[in-house]
């Protein structure tokens, strides 16, 4: 029987299991407890990870401890999104002035119009990252 081609071989699904460490066996158990919504919840997420829920919290629990994962309060979510954006948005301004710069260099003309609408979208990404950053850091300084 011949071998099916690489593109038709079936996807290998996602393990539900955490990945073997080099210290060897997991011996140590704790016991969690959950009311129902907070289990719901949990699991919820363990399924999303396409994981079993033990395992999801064990891997989650040792990147949390590890800070490789940093929780966030729902709260710092939309402050995380908005720093996303501010981000993005310097990033396309930056292509914005390589462009004007190289049109400069080659002895070309930009107009006053050109440098304005550049100048105005800097400012404004500036004052959103600025804006969003000392609010990230008024919460973080609340929390401790």
């Amino acid at each position: 029987m011949a071998e099916p081609a690489a593109d038709e071989t079936p996807a290998r699904r996602a393990s539900r299991r955490r990945e073997r460490e080099a210290g060897g066996a997991r011996e140590t158990r704790i016991k969690v407890s959950f009311n129902d919504d907070e289990h719901d919840l949990v699991k919820a997420a363990a399924e999303r990870a396409r994981q079993a829920t033990a395992s999801w919290i064990g891997r989650l629990s040792v990147e949390v401890a590890e800070e490789i994962v940093v929780p966030l309060p729902s709260s710092q979510r939309a402050l995380i999104a908005e720093l996303i954006e501010a981000r993005r948005q310097l990033k396309r301004i930056g292509v914005n002035y390589n462009q004007i710069a190289k049109v400069l260099n080659s002895d070309g003309e930009v107009t006053d119009e050109e440098m304005t609408s550049v100048h105005r979208a800097l400012v404004t990404a500036i004052r959103r990252l600025d804006e969003a950053t000392l609010q990230l850091m008024r919460e973080r300084r609340d929390r401790t």
